[in-house]
Formats: structure tokens, sequence, C-alpha cells
């Protein structure tokens, strides 16, 4: 167990206490929150952070978007006995709200220091990398097992008896569990298979590779046994409290607001109201709070004084089941609304109420909706413009909403409730009704404008909801949602059917609330259901959903509005009320959620695409997610035990919350907490910064600014072999998002507070406009000059190669930055030492450079600064150069201080200063053949650096040797490294090389769509030889053996039966009008180079051996690959007894003071060279080792590895012996690879499914099989990220506003391939490499690109339809933007798409 402070006077006592404002379980243990110990806004997560030692939770995003710091919480009920449980997010749940609870976190799961099985099978199907989120996809695991256990309780026969070992969960529940889960590097599949292993109706043999079982060989009693009961336990004593106080009216008002009380719990509507109403009482002061989610929006910056906490109020979490309807209390979270609908649903056989409960489903993710109040979410719609789904489709429901405003208690429809003026702390939401529909009688009640009547002819109602957002399960604002409720008859002379009644509701679109599109209903009401009204219905409607300037997208959402209202009515246009019922009635039509259509016009084409609804059970979770993967692995024992697919190093201390990262160091005594504030302007003097002095409760220090650097510093924050770059803008700033000054405060949430609210006063006087754009650095000459030994060699006479041409196009390619994300922000801990030295803790993949950097700018020799790191919380190259500010800044903090200082950026702060991935622009020109074979190639390249060079210089080296992973024939290019005022761009996972590749596959399709020929046969066409290769890439020698890539795209063609797949693609198009498909394929090759590297091994006393090399584990294995090198080096005097010498190695963390010249972890390469560097000094060992072997057995035949260490001891052996690594001219090689990814798309959303991804990976001859494993599976999703769902988006100043997990959208589960294939390609003996090993973090992220490609060629057939059906013809080639997010396929496939296919049928009539 990691070391951690003791529990302080807050969390343990052993009996009640009178003073105690809540008392709540932690892990079984009693805790007290006395009034006035614990401020009254502390979250749960801040509490456990800093209260305990319950460290596991970790604080990912701060708005319930991530899932990394999900807890279990627990409720008892004296009157049942039952106990119910629930994930939920603690960095939005108040600490003080939790009073009665318990909560259990990872650490709590095992019990006794033990492993639960949640935790030893997510290790164990290699589901953990950094493991900064593995405690929250424990947690959110585990709560979905004690959910279901739980339900089996309350409902029997509900959930049968599950086999032993297995919970009573499905598969397709288990996936869901951790869709709100994010993770950045395993890229989710073996985190799915790690829950599955879970489920009752799993098949083992399906479930991927693991460390329990071979291959073939999968068997239940092989897993960690699970045992029922063994989650969220409640505690006995707080039981016994729970009973005692059932009945008793603990609370008492204060008398005054003045007091010290300030977290109040009014157990009536009355009470409340004495407190609002109180002479003392100050709105601005006083936040009214249910499940305090709202946070999490608005990421507020109000410290208040005094809480309200309504839970306690019976009212507001009544349930009133009426005839008519059922009337759900307003603090009844999003989840027991679901559960209560769902019940309802069952027992009428409501779909409506299905439905809506189905569409909450929707709405954020479990561990939020699961303490997120109904009511409040309401709220916030009227009150904030919050974009939310359930006031759209309760207000197309015909919902009405119970008020209270003072003494006054109402009731009003929904649509008056969102017109009202913005509620205040005097306005008290109550309840929510919810009518039930039959088609006879009035329809609307309540809605005077729309009475309905029974049909003699007979009637049915229509209900259906809707969202289009960027991911299918939730975890993301729609783009718009919206919701209809009809009512349909027959015109009694023909088979026409009539709207006798309609309410279309719109929301999330940009609008201030959600709203009823009346002109259009008045429209359809009374007409039959035509081609031409529908027509006439859309227009106007696009009219109608106009949203507010300055949306983004507005066109697109306008669209959106078009094609949902076309999917509810298309179906009917022609159709009897029969046909209604069946499509909308009994479960063929479900929500439209991501854009996938409920209904429409492939309704009656593709029904085998349709889902029926379970109405008892629901329809979302019983969905899987995933349908199949495979993986495929060779192992090879040569090198025992290197070689073999062993669990990650540490992961089962990741997984129960123990292995310890730089913010879990406990904080020293007297520490106190650091936070950016960072300029607003991209170009402007600073002429003073001022903190908000009223905000007395942040206890602020001060500001540490560059005047406090000392005399014999400098203002230095970053270093790389290109020149330093300032760690505060001085005198002037020269981007927005420049850190000017550290705040200093007594915790880092007032220090976050503090810096927020911080005011900087700024000048543009004298100063030219800031250069925000490539074009205005390129009009300005705005460059960083490149080095001339750092651009690759052209290749032959780019002149001759155009005249040999036949055809010649030119064009350009734009693309945009791409933020890290990694799950563990920019962290430091910097404490000061005697003698005027500093130790410094920081999450870097460079500690070394951090030393020089800190060093630099305290003035120090570099002996006097210490910097260790143990883990990094997930890198990708973020936490190489752009670490050392925050490390430095934190240092500085510490010395002027001279107490210790911490550091851990807020996401959006993290986001902002970090800058991320290289824009570019590419211009090309390119000849070729008539066959496809291109002749002449020149490049002109573009780079946005942002305002300092970092390692920017490199990038079109990068850049060059990606894109010429084919045989252009002559080749030329220019490059220009642009200096903009813009945040610095640094490195990120295949920096320079993504881009690279990418623009040659976005080439080589121009070329085909040219010919109108097939993108993948000039794929092949051009695809190099082995002198060609040698030609283009003449520093990496390849003979026709090592050239793996041919083979490659072989075995992805013919293995996956890429032909037939083609025709049934090409089916698939013809027979869907909305849908379409595209597969393509992509080859990668990618260069790499080795570096220098350090390895230390010491065998101590005992035997054991602790390591130590310059790499950093970040979630790569390296420590595993080190490990397993080590037992092999050593295993030399100890032959088959490896395994057991593995055991007993310890990779320890990196200190600069240690191990000097560590280097950089970064290009894919520093797992190996840290393996060979450590092989190395492992042979110095052998060899000094040997001679005391040989000596002893002469006395006896077997010597032991202790007997042998206790020897070489007592004769004086040396048993510690460092290598430094360098590589030969070999240290550039080549890494190969393809994949075939297959999209299907929906025209009229623009939403994307990745159908099936199949990969094959050169990995020679791997070092860990399931490490390599992981990393090209995280890569390739990283890259899907990249390619089809990371918006990044900045203001008119250049500052970052994507800047969070509301606007910033990474995959999650639901986003990756659904068929997930993924093969190891061992390519045999290199004897230049590391024991034949080829790297493989950076380059399948390439490979992402062909779900890029594959949605051209959707989007591609597409067009060709509509140019056959007589559309206005679409050119052959098009721009596909980068990412590809759903406004960007919808608008190639036709923003209005829907209307001209109404005019179209129109003209055919």
């Amino acid at each position: 167990m990691a070391a951690s402070p003791s529990p302080s006077t807050a969390t343990a006592t052993a009996s009640p206490s009178a003073s105690a404002a809540a008392v709540l379980a932690v892990n079984g243990e009693r805790v007290e929150l006395r009034e006035g110990d614990v401020n009254p806004g502390t979250t749960l997560l801040e509490f456990l952070r800093t209260r305990t030692r319950f460290t596991g939770p970790k604080l990912g995003c701060g708005e319930g978007g991530c899932g990394a710091c999900v807890v279990l919480l627990s409720a008892y009920d004296a009157a049942s006995g039952a106990v119910s449980h629930a994930a939920a997010s603690s960095c939005l749940t108040l600490v003080h709200g939790l009073h009665h609870r318990a909560v259990t976190t990872t650490e709590g799961l095992g019990g006794g220091g033990r492993l639960h099985a949640v935790h030893e099978r997510l290790a164990g199907f290699h589901a953990s990398q950094c493991g900064f989120c593995t405690p929250g996809v424990c947690m959110s695991l585990a709560a979905a097992l004690a959910g279901a256990e739980a339900e089996a309780k309350a409902k029997a026969g509900r959930r049968p008896a599950p086999p032993e070992g297995f919970a009573r969960l499905t598969a397709a529940e288990a996936e869901w569990a951790v869709a709100g889960n994010l993770c950045r590097c395993t890229g989710y599949r073996p985190i799915a298979d790690a829950c599955k292993s879970f489920a009752a109706d799993v098949d083992l043999e399906d479930l991927g590779l693991n460390s329990f079982w071979r291959k073939g060989d999968a068997h239940a009693s092989k897993l960690p046994r699970y045992d029922e009961g063994s989650i969220g336990v409640f505690p006995e004593f707080l039981k016994a409290e729970i009973r005692a106080s059932s009945g008793v009216d603990q609370y008492t008002p204060p008398a005054l607001l003045g007091s010290a009380t300030t977290w109040h719990r009014p157990r009536s509507v009355e009470e409340y109201y004495k407190l609002v109403d109180s002479e003392l009482f100050d709105q601005s002061k006083t936040k009214v709070v249910v499940g305090n989610t709202a946070s999490g929006v608005y990421r507020e910056t109000e410290v208040y004084d005094r809480y309200i906490d309504l839970r306690c109020i019976p009212e507001l979490n009544s349930v009133s089941k009426e005839a008519n309807g059922v009337q759900i209390g307003a603090a009844v979270t999003i989840s027991q609304a679901i559960e209560i609908l769902r019940v309802e649903a069952g027992g009428c056989n409501d779909v409506i109420f299905c439905k809506i409960a189905d569409h909450m489903e929707k709405v954020a993710s479990p561990f939020v909706r699961n303490t997120a109040s109904l009511g409040g979410n309401l709220v916030m719609a009227q009150r904030d413009q919050f974009a939310s789904d359930i006031a759209t489709i309760l207000l197309a429901a015909g919902s009405s909403i119970c008020i209270q405003a003072s003494s006054k208690r109402l009731t009003v429809m929904m649509e008056d409730f969102l017109q009202m003026p913005p509620c205040d702390h005097k306005t008290l939401l109550l309840s929510i009704c919810i009518p039930r529909w039959t088609p006879i009688g009035g329809l609307f009640s309540g809605d005077k404008t729309m009475a309905g009547t029974e049909s003699k002819t007979g009637t049915s109602v229509l209900f259906e909801t809707y969202r289009a957002a960027p991911r299918p399960l939730g975890n993301a604002v729609a783009y718009l949602n919206s919701a209809f409720l009809a009512q349909v008859s027959s015109d009694g002379t023909s088979s026409r059917l009539i709207l006798r009644e309609i309410c279309l509701a719109f929301g999330a679109y940009g609008s201030q609330h959600a709203i009823r599109a009346r002109n259009v209903e008045k429209l359809l009401v009374g007409k039959p259901i035509t081609t031409s009204v529908l027509l006439e219905a859309c227009r106007r409607l696009k009219e109608t959903i106009v949203p507010k300037e300055g949306t983004r997208h507005a066109a697109y959402r306008s669209s959106l509005a078009v094609a949902f209202l076309f999917t509810f009515l298309y179906p009917v246009t022609e159709g009897t009320l029969k046909t209604v019922k069946e499509v909308h009635l009994n479960g063929y039509a479900t929500f439209g959620t991501n854009g996938n259509p409920n209904c429409g016009p492939d309704a009656h084409v593709d029904v085998s695409l349709k889902k029926v609804i379970d109405v008892n059970s629901g329809s979302c979770t019983n969905e899987r997610i995933l349908e199949y993967s495979n993986q495929i692995i060779e192992i090879n024992k040569d090198y025992f035990p290197v070689g073999i697919p062993t669990k990650k190093v540490g992961a089962e201390l990741q997984a129960s919350g123990e292995a310890v990262f730089v913010d879990d160091i406990p904080a020293p005594k007297d520490c106190v907490y650091g936070a950016f504030i960072y300029s607003t302007k991209p170009l402007a003097h600073v002429k003073s910064i001022e903190l908000d002095l009223s905000l007395k409760q942040l206890k602020t220090l001060g500001v540490v600014t560059v005047k406090d650097i000392p005399e014999c510093g400098s203002n230095v924050g970053a270093n790389t072999i290109f020149g330093p770059e300032p760690l505060f803008g001085d005198p002037v700033t020269q981007c927005a998002g420049e850190p000017l000054g550290v705040v200093i405060a007594e915790t880092q949430r007032f220090a976050n507070i503090a810096a927020k609210k911080a005011v900087v006063n700024y000048s543009t006087e004298n100063l030219d406009a800031p250069i925000l754009s490539i074009e205005e650095a390129v009009k300005r000459c705005s460059y960083f000059e490149t080095p001339p030994f750092l651009l690759p060699l052209k290749i032959g006479d780019f002149s001759k190669g155009m005249a040999e041409a036949d055809q010649k196009i030119y064009s350009e390619v734009k693309l945009n930055s791409q933020y890290y994300f990694y799950m563990e922000t920019q962290a430091a801990l910097a404490i000061p030492d005697e003698d005027n030295c500093m130790v410094v803790y920081s999450s870097s993949q460079c500690p070394e450079t951090a030393q020089n950097v800190i060093a630099k700018c305290l003035g120090l020799p570099c002996h006097n600064v210490r910097v260790i790191t143990r883990r990094v919380g997930g890198g990708f190259g973020g936490k190489a150069v752009r670490s050392l500010p925050v490390a430095t800044a934190c240092a500085l903090a510490a010395f002027k201080l001279h107490r210790p200082v911490r550091m851990y950026l807020d996401r959006k702060t993290d986001m902002i200063v970090t800058g991320g991935r290289h824009p570019m622009k590419i211009c090309y020109s390119v000849g070729f053949k008539p066959d496809g074979k291109i002749t002449a190639l020149h490049i002109g390249l573009f780079i946005n650096a942002g305002m300092t060079k970092d390692i920017s210089l490199i990038i079109p080296h990068n850049f060059i040797e990606a894109l010429k992973k084919y045989n252009w024939g002559a080749f030329s290019y220019e490059a220009k490294v642009c200096r903009t005022n813009l945040a610095t761009k640094s490195a990120m996972r295949g920096p320079g090389e993504v881009q690279g590749s990418y623009v040659a596959e976005a080439i080589i399709e121009h070329v085909a769509s040219t010919l109108s020929a097939d993108a993948n046969l000039v794929r092949r066409k051009n695809l190099h030889t082995v002198e060609s290769l040698a030609l283009f890439h003449s520093e990496c020698t390849e003979d026709a053996m090592g050239y793996t890539l041919h083979s490659i795209c072989d075995q992805v063609t013919a293995s996956e039966n890429y032909q037939h797949r083609l025709e049934i693609i090409q089916s698939f198009n013809k027979n869907n009008k909305w849908k379409k498909r595209g597969l393509s394929f992509v080859p990668i090759v990618h260069k790499v180079l080795s570096r220098p590297t350090p390895g230390k091994v010491s065998i101590l006393n005992d035997g054991s051996v602790a390591v130590e090399v310059g790499g950093i584990e970040l979630g790569q294995g390296l420590w595993t690959k080190v490990k397993q090198m080590t037992a092999f080096g050593l295993g030399q005097l100890c032959p088959n007894r490896s395994q057991e010498l593995l055991e007993r190695i310890r990779v320890i963390q990196a200190d600069t003071l240690s191990n000097v010249q560590g280097g950089w972890t970064t290009g894919s390469t520093t797992s190996e060279s840290s393996c060979e560097a450590v092989r190395l000094a492992c042979n110095v060992l052998v060899n000094r080792l040997k001679p005391v072997k040989e000596q002893s057995q002469e006395k006896q035949d077997n010597v032991s590895w202790d007997e042998l260490i206790s020897k070489a001891i007592m004769i004086g052996v040396d048993l510690s012996a460092r290598e430094y690594y360098i590589p030969g001219p070999s240290g550039s090689y080549l890494n190969y690879g393809a994949a075939a990814s297959e999209v299907e798309i929906d025209l009229l959303t623009g939403a994307s499914t990745i159908v099936r991804s199949d990969l094959i990976y050169d990995c020679g001859q791997s070092l860990n099989p399931a490490v390599d494993l992981g990393q090209v599976e995280g890569a390739f999703v990283q890259g899907i990220g990249y390619f089809m769902s990371e918006e990044y988006v900045t203001n008119s100043d250049g500052l970052l506003i994507s800047d969070g997990t509301w606007t910033y959208k990474i995959p999650t589960v639901d986003t990756i391939p659904k068929q997930f294939n993924v093969k190891l390609l061992n390519s045999g003996f290199h004897k230049k490499r590391v024991l034949s090993s080829k790297a493989s973090g950076e380059p399948p992220l390439l490979l992402a690109a062909s779900v890029h490609c594959a949605t051209r060629e959707a989007i591609r057939a597409a067009r060709n339809e509509q140019h056959c059906s007589g559309s206005k013809p679409s050119p052959s080639h098009f721009d596909l933007e980068v990412p590809a997010i759903m406004p960007v396929v919808k608008e190639l496939c036709g923003l209005d798409n829907v209307e001209r296919y109404l005019e179209s049928l129109l003209s055919s009539e």
C-alpha cells in the first residue's frame, strides 16, 4: 500500500459526535465531518485525496466527463433493509452531501490489502497501460456488478443465478458499464474484454489475449474468482446509526444564517423558504444543490459560503403514479427516473415511457446520471440555457412542471416553464408530471391549441426522440435533439393518413432553450401525410430552426431538424395505420442516437438493421457495443522470458489504486499549491496582474512572476537543442495561453479559482497585429530557420518527372491540431532541501532536461537539483518539452517561498498551455500516367510552430520521411516552419509522420479519382520495390526479407476477403438510400531512430535486483520489457531459472542524481534502447560472476542464485553495473504495417460507424507481444480520434475554446471498430535490431488514416448516387476535412439532401 497521510480529525472517530455535520463511511471506516472543519465546497474527490489515505480516485477532468474519479456510493434503506449501489463522479459530488452514505474506492474493493477479481482481471486482460484511468474503470465495473446483484435481490426472477465465478451481468451491460470512462492508452478493447469476463452469457473463447489462458484453452476456473456480495458491503455501524435516526428529526434550522452553519438540509419546502427568506440570505453566496453536477458544466469560479441540500425534502423525492401519468419529484436522479419510467412502461406496455427512458440513458454517463437530479437538469435548461435533452423530450411528451415561488404554488406546461424569467432561489421546482398517451380522448391535455378527438376510423399515437451527437451512447452534448408526438388516423375514404395533432420539439441547436416548431405544426395538422406536404414542412422547418449567431455548424444543425422530421414522417406518407403502428410502436423505431435514424425511407428496405425494444428491460443496455475482435501473435522463446506476453508490471497496483503518481505523493508539511495565470491576448504588454482580494476564503499567498526569478537565474521554462523558451511572458505576451505567473494558495482548488478570477491588464499600443494563421505568417515571412542537415534529400529531377507525366493535378490539404489528452494532466511537486537544493517530482518524459532547465532558471548548479519520476499517467509527447514549464514554475515558487509547492493543472489550463500537434498546410503538384503510376511529386509544406521553436524544426524531416512510403518517381519539396502567435506546438505521438503519411494517401486518392480508378490499385501501383525503397530511404538499408510491406498488403487484402467485401459493400450501397459504406486500405512505412540510453543493474545482498534505466514508464510497458530483459541477461548464470529470477527484479524510479544522461523517452524506441542498455549491464555482471560460479561448482554441483550472490559479496565482487547503450549506424530503421477499415455513414446526420478494422503490423520478434499489441490498438484508436472526432477549436485571439471533455471528444468504447482484428507479424531475425525487435508505440497510429479514407469512399458512393439520380453533378475529387466530424460528412453528402430527395419523388410522380 502506498504511503499516505494519516486520517485527519475529520476522518476517524469511534463514536457519533453531537457536533458532526455528516457521518459517512469510506471503505468501511467511519468518517465524521464536523462543522467548519471541511469547506462546504469540498468535493468527495478532494476530500479523499487530501484528507484520507485513499488516493485511488484520480482527477482527470473535474467535469464528470472522464470517469477517472468514479467511486461506488451505497445507501441503506432502514425500512426495507435493502442496500442500493451507484457509481458516482467524486469530482462533482460534495462530501457534505453524503450523510449516512458508504463510499467505496478501488482500494476498498479487495479489503485487507487483497486484490479483488475486478483488479486481477483488468490486469490479466492487459487492460491497464498508464493506469491513471484504471481505478475509475474498476469502480464503474464494480458498480455494475453490485447493481445487478442488488436488482436480483429486489426483483426475484429478474436475474437468474449465474454459473459459479460469474456475475448476474450480461456481456452487453458489462460493455455499457464503462461507456462513460475515457482511456487514452488501450483503445478500449481489452477493457471491454475484462468487463465481459464477468458476464454469465459470454463465450470465453471470444475474449481477447490475456494472462489466464492460451487461445483455445479458455475455462472459467482459470479466471480470478468472483464472489457475489464482495462489492459494496454496507458497514454495520452505519446501518445501526441510520436505524437509530429513522423517524427522528435531527435537523434544527439555524436561528440566523449568519451563524457558523455552512451546510443546510431542510426537511420540508417550508424549511427551505425559512432559509431563503431570511434577512441575512445572500443569493450570490449560497448554492442550492442536489447532485452538484452543474459544476461540471460551468466549471464555476465562485466560492460559496453556504449550501442548501434539497435531498432531505420528501416532496422533492416522491413519485406519484396516476392513471393519467406519473409525477416525479425534482430531486429524483435521472437514473432513478429512468427506472421509474421503465417500471411504468412494463406495467402498461407504454412504449412512450420506454422511449423517454431510452433517450435519458444517452444523457451524460451512468456515474453522472446517478447523482444528477431531473429537476436540476431542467433548471439549468431554463436558467442557464443548458443544451438539455430532457427538456426537449419532456416538452414533446406534454409534460408539466410544478413549481413554488415563495408562497405561491402553480403548475405550468413545460413550454411555459422554459419561457419564464430565469429561476432564482425563491423559485423551487417541485415535480415533473409526464402524462400517459392513448389515441382516445384529448391527446394534448393542457394545450388549448391542440385538443384531440377520437376518430371513428381509429387513431394511433406516434412518439419518437432523436439526438445527433459525437458519441452514440451519450457522454456528449447533441448538435441537435428533438422529440415528436403525433396522432394519426385514416381519412375514412382512402388509405391516406391524416395528422390530427402533432408536437415538434427541438433543442440544443444554439437556441436559448428547447422550442416547439409551432408554425410547422400548424402547417401539418389536419393534412394528409403526403410527399408534397412533407417537403413543405421541411422547408418551413429549416426556416424555423435557426441557431443564434456564432453557433458552430449552424447550417448543419438546421439540416438535422429536417432530417429528423423526415425520418419521423416519411414511413407513413404512403402507409396505413397498421404499418405506422408496426414502425413506431413495435420498437423498430428507436431514438436516433448519434444520428442513426430510427425509421425513415429505409424502413422497408433493410429491416434486419432494426432492433426490437423489450419494454420490460429497455432497449439500450441489451445491445452489444462491440461485435468481435481477434488478436494474432507469435510467441518467440529464444530469449526467454523476453518474448513472452507477460502482463504489465504494476498493473495490479494501478487497478487497486496503490500505484503512486506525482499528485498521489503525500503533501509535505506546509505544502501550498500553484496554478498558472495565462494570457488571453496573443500579443500585448502586460501592465499588471491583480488578484480578486474580495475572495478572502481563497487564502492566496500571492503571485510568482518573472520578477521573482533570482538575479543569477534566467527566465527560461523549457529548452531543446534548438534553444530555450521563456517561463513567463515578459514584457510582451507572445500568444493567448502563455503563462504569466503562478498564483499560490492553500489548496489546489483555491489556487485554480484565484487564477481564473485574476485580472490581467493589457496594452497593445505600438504592437503589430498578431500572426494567427499560416497564411498570415507566409504573408509576413515569419519563419523559424530550419538547419539544412535536418532536411531529407530530394529524389531525382522533378521537372523531368513532370514532363513524363500524362496528367497533372495541383491541390492543397489543411490539417489542424490535436490535443494529447493524457489522463493525468501536467503535475509537479517541488520540495526545498538543505544547502540550497531542490527536489522536484515531475510527471515528465525527460527528467534530465527538467533538471537542467530548473537549475538554469534558479541559477543553481545541476547537482543542487534532483528530479524524480516514477511513472507518468500518459505522455504521447506532451510530457516531454511541455512538462518543463510546470516543473520549473513549481520549483521557482518553492524557491521563493522556502516551502513545498505542488502544481496539478486543471484540464482546461492544461489544454490551453500545452499546444498539441502541429497544424499544417500542404500544397502539392503531382504528375502521373494513365495506369496510376506517379512520375513526379512536389510538396510545399507549411508548419505552424506557434510562438517558440520547441522541436518544430524536426517536423519537416518527419513529415517527408513518412510521405516517402510511396515511390513518387522524382520528388522535391520546400518546407517552412512558421512562427505565429499561438501556443507552442510540440511533439505528439508520430509528430509530423501522421500528417505526412496521411497526405500521401490524400494524393493517391486524388490521382485515383482523377482517373476514375480504384484507389487501392493506385496504392499498389506505387508501393516501393526494394530498389526504390533504398533510393528513398538510403540510410535505412533493407534486404528483400526485411522489406515486409508487400507481404503485409497481400495478407490484408487476401486473408480478409477484401475483394468479396467490396462486392458486399457495393450491394449494400445499392440497396440503402440513406446509409453508405466504404472500404479502404492503407499501408505505412515509418522510420524510427534509436537514441543513447543508460541502464544500471544492481544485485542486492539478498539476491534481489534493482534496475534503473533512462526511459520513463508512460504506460507503454517499458518497465515490463526491461524486467524481462534483465531476467534474460542474468539468467545466463542460472539456466532454466529465468522465470524465478523475473520475480526478484524491480525497476525503480528515474532519479537524475542516480542515473545521469537519461535522455528523452520519445520516438518509440526508448523501450528497446533501455532493454539493450540493461542487457549490456547484465553481461558485465555475468562476466564478473562466472568465475565465482565456476569456483563454487568445484565444491558443489548446483549453486543456487542466493548462494552465488552471497559468495560474490564475501569475496568483494562489484554487483552493480552501469552501461550506456549507443546505437550504431543502424540506429534508424523502418517499420511496416497495413490496415483495412470499413466505415458506414448516415447521410441524414453525417454519423459514421467503424464497422470493421483489420491491422497487420510488423513488430519484428516482439519483446512482449501483449505490450506491443496494446500499443498497436491504443495508437490506432488515438489516430481515430485525430482523423474522426477531435475538433480543435480556437477563438479569434487564438485561444483554445474546445478546452474540456464537453467540447473535445476523444474516442470512447462506442466509437472504436465494432470488429477489431490485429495481427503482429513476426518478421524473423534482424541482426541490427535489439533481439530482432521493432518499435510499436507510434507507427500504428498512422494506420488510422484507413478509417478516414474509408469514410471518403462512403461519401463518394453517396455523391455518385446523387449524380446518377439527376442531382447536380458532384466533383470527382473532394476534400474531406480532418477530423471528419458529423457536420463535415453531412455537408459533403448534402445539407439539403432530404429536400432534394423529396423533390425528385414529386418530379417523378
